[in-house]
């Protein structure tokens, strides 16, 4: 069975590493025990697989900024093209920064949000598209999710459909054909590990009346939490 290929992109904050683990570990429990996943460390310089290697791909977030424009992001996004431009390319997730690369790859403007950051658990809204979406769906009675961003999608990539916007953002989610997905919100963040975000960014990028103010608003979110594993059901029966 081919594994789900996680492409890590960055780290979240040692003092958080060291209680909660990582970006792939967060990634790889919502996949599932049962999905085989290899992580691929782009921004340390690992070796990129061939994309017929990997059942699906999932392009994990990152304390990095796209506008940075670093030499990895651009080897990422040329690896990218061309998995994208393939008969046979494998099923995509970005999530986050994840998601900011696949827009910008596909044509999407992708830069500081004039309304600065967006941190929290915050509600979306779904489109009539996101209805019937193999991985959307189920966010359609619970539309809330975890958000810890300053960048974001500003113009959707043309051609996608946009599965999700709200207040702050008109592009929260977008589907490129059937199954490239790109989501802003982090649906490997539990509730304690958003709570440590907003915590690490008092007095840096939030002030201590916005965490004070966000702190109690945080909740899980079960329903955007299962789109990993309903994006793990999507591609690992194709490995077979």
């Amino acid at each position: 069975m081919k594994p789900v290929l996680i492409l890590k992109t960055g780290s979240t904050f040692p003092t958080l590493r060291q209680h909660y683990g990582d970006f792939e570990h967060w990634i790889s429990n919502g996949l599932g025990e049962h999905t085989p996943v290899r992580v691929v460390d782009a921004l340390d310089g690992d070796a990129l697989p061939h994309p017929a290697e990997a059942a699906g791909v999932v392009i994990t977030g990152s304390h990095a900024m796209l506008t940075d424009e670093a030499p990895w992001m651009r080897r990422l996004m040329r690896w990218l093209e061309d998995a994208l431009g393939r008969a046979e390319a494998p099923p995509m997730l970005g999530i986050c920064f994840g998601h900011q690369l696949l827009a910008r790859t596909l044509g999407g403007d992708v830069d500081d949000h004039p309304l600065g950051m967006e941190a929290g658990t915050v509600a979306l809204r779904l489109t009539a598209a996101a209805r019937t979406d193999a991985l959307f769906a189920g966010l359609w009675d619970q539309p809330w999710a975890q958000m810890m961003h300053r960048q974001s999608v500003l113009v959707a990539p043309p051609g996608v459909d946009v599965l999700a916007s709200n207040g702050h953002d008109s592009c929260q989610a977008f589907r490129y054909g059937h199954q490239v997905w790109g989501c802003q919100f982090h649906p490997e963040f539990s509730a304690d590990v958003t709570r440590a975000y907003l915590q690490a960014q008092r007095g840096a990028l939030l002030s201590n009346q916005q965490v004070d103010d966000t702190l109690p608003r945080v909740r899980e979110c079960p329903q955007a939490s299962s789109l990993l594993g309903h994006f793990a059901s999507h591609v690992v029966p194709a490995a077979a």
